[in-house]
């Protein structure tokens, strides 16, 4: 039975929209991420997963250890459903968060705060000035990991710390010191020029992706280095957290690296089909039904319009997955309330058909479902509650 046919008659008493979680992928997919760690752990970075039931499954499994979270509210929410070791990878402004971190003993020990700037600490310490009794707030250092070349003119990777040399980063950590009630235990850098851009790209373009991305390597092991060593001067580190699913194995080559984070592998959606050293098998997507034919070779599935963050280009957009040789119309995209699709599949689809799309990214699928029914060769055999099916949306 092809993909297409197993899917249809596993959801057969479904109705489209719905999302699937195909469980044999998501493990095969768990188990190459391992394997590319080489022994280091991997903490699973939440925004990719966005399911309570799916990170309960992975953590269970050999290798991954601890969560990244995107917001501080999450992350009280996973400790207190018994999550343990949670570092929040963004800096919060949350002051009723903060506070109620730093009243919460269970919280305050399972859950890490990330830093990049003095004015972060002045924030943590107004928003839990009054909090009695206080416990002591678990800080990461966030380094800049991007790569800079050329005097400036050419930089490449995420706009997200401002520490970016030893001793910046030596001065924040002596800064934390001084502090009391709070511990620097971790440090972060996301080289995103590496770990989130695939490398498979053809012609002149790809040549120069592949320069930057050996140099940005060379560069970041060596200042990551020296970073650590510098901070550890200041704090006992616990943890250095380096990499995502783009640079899995390239990352825990470094000694300084103690654990990887990885996320969007589990799922494999559509933007990291373009990685030479890596390939991962779709795990998670979602099926629209046929409503319409307006024309020959056109047909027309409810809804569609759920694009990927990011720069606004067509690589956000979900792939028409199954059947294979669909495409957008050019002037009409993927639609709020109803996608024409476009190519030699079209003229076999009926109403009431489904068509089956790959998000372009992996967690924020979740964010239009409150489900994922879990697939497994031919049949549901359960579902998985993401966090909008909990009532929750942090961002």
């Amino acid at each position: 039975m092809d993909q297409r046919r197993r899917y249809d008659h596993a959801t057969r008493d479904l109705e489209p929209p719905f999302a699937i979680l195909d469980v044999e992928a998501l493990d095969a997919n768990a188990a190459a991420l391992v394997r590319r760690a080489a022994g280091k752990p991997i903490r699973v970075a939440s925004k990719s997963v966005r399911s309570r039931a799916v990170l309960e499954r992975v953590l269970a499994m050999d290798g991954f250890a601890g969560i990244l979270a995107f917001t501080l509210p999450e992350a009280l929410w996973l400790a207190s459903c018994g999550f343990a070791d949670i570092v929040v990878a963004y800096p919060t402004t949350d002051r009723r968060a903060l506070a109620a971190l730093a009243a919460d003993a269970d919280a305050a020990r399972e859950i890490t705060l990330m830093i990049d700037a003095e004015p972060h600490l002045d924030l943590i310490e107004a928003a839990i000035r009054d909090v009695r009794p206080r416990h002591e707030i678990r800080l990461c250092l966030d380094m800049d990991a991007s790569f800079v070349a050329f005097a400036g003119l050419l930089r490449a990777g995420a706009l997200r710390s401002p520490v970016r040399e030893p001793e910046q980063a030596a001065d924040l950590a002596a800064a934390v010191a001084k502090r009391p009630g709070m511990r620097l235990v971790g440090l972060m850098a996301y080289e995103g020029q590496i770990a989130g851009v695939g490398d498979r790209v053809p012609g002149a373009y790809g040549r120069v992706l592949r320069w930057m991305q050996r140099s940005s390597q060379r560069e970041l092991a060596v200042r990551r280095g020296a970073v650590v060593r510098a901070v550890r001067e200041y704090a006992e580190l616990e943890f250095v957290n380096g990499g995502g699913t783009g640079s899995v194995e390239k990352t825990a080559l470094e000694d300084a690296v103690t654990e990887i984070a990885a996320g969007s592998g589990l799922f494999h959606p559509r933007l990291f089909d373009f990685y030479r050293a890596f390939s991962g098998r779709p795990a998670a997507m979602f099926a629209l039904p046929v409503v319409r034919r307006p024309a020959p070779g056109v047909v027309t599935v409810l809804g569609g319009g759920y694009l990927a963050s990011g720069p606004p280009d067509a690589s956000r957009l979900p792939q028409p997955y199954l059947p294979p040789g669909l495409r957008y119309h050019r002037h009409e995209g993927a639609g709020e309330v109803q996608t024409p699709l476009l190519g030699r599949a079209a003229h076999e689809l009926r109403e009431g058909d489904r068509v089956w799309f790959r998000h372009a990214k992996a967690g924020e699928l979740c964010e239009r479902f409150d489900v994922l029914h879990l697939v497994e060769g031919d049949r549901v055999v359960g579902e998985a509650l993401t966090y909008r099916g909990e009532g929750h949306a942090f961002l």
